[in-house]
């Protein structure tokens, strides 16, 4: 799919609206967030990996961050050459596997591992993703154990959030 698309804000996000037409064209029946690769003004090469968000109507929003923008050469306000085509590579559900002492400690505990499995998956997925990136072993463990304090019912912060 090309079309020439108008880079607008909204909020503090730029993004280029993609019309429910072009969406169905891109895939018929999406309704959730679509995994694309996209390029503007024939940049990256190869394609970004975006999700495009929905707007409720059919149509999508292409929200477009710095680093692509920067690499098209445009900004908000310019009218740029959009290439989009759905991601055939997309995989749903966590990326990351488990960390094994995350694992066993779940394992170790029903009432910590039922409340784990009613997280949404969306958040489960975020923190297997954090868990993953943490540079060091002792980071790990450290926000291992901070997780399962949060899933016991502990009051504090975890991953720049409040958990009750």
């Amino acid at each position: 799919m090309q079309f020439e698309g108008l880079i607008e804000i909204r909020g503090i996000n730029p993004f280029v609206l993609v019309n429910a037409g072009r969406a169905q064209e891109i895939h018929a029946g999406w309704r959730k967030p679509m995994p694309v690769l996209a390029q503007l003004n024939g940049k990256p090469d190869p394609a970004w990996r975006i999700n495009m968000m929905p707007g409720g109507n059919g149509s999508f929003f292409l929200y477009l961050d710095g680093g692509l923008r920067k690499r098209a050469g445009a900004d908000i306000g310019d009218t740029v050459a959009v290439r989009i085509s759905f991601d055939p590579d997309y995989r749903n559900g966590p990326q990351h596997a488990i960390h094994p002492a995350f694992a066993a400690r779940l394992e170790s505990s029903p009432e910590i591992n039922a409340r784990w499995e009613a997280l949404a998956p969306g958040l489960r997925k975020e923190v297997l993703r954090y868990l993953a990136n943490l540079k060091s072993e002792a980071a790990r463990a450290r926000n291992v154990e901070r997780a399962i304090r949060v899933l016991s019912g502990a009051k504090e912060r975890f991953m720049a959030r409040d958990w009750n």
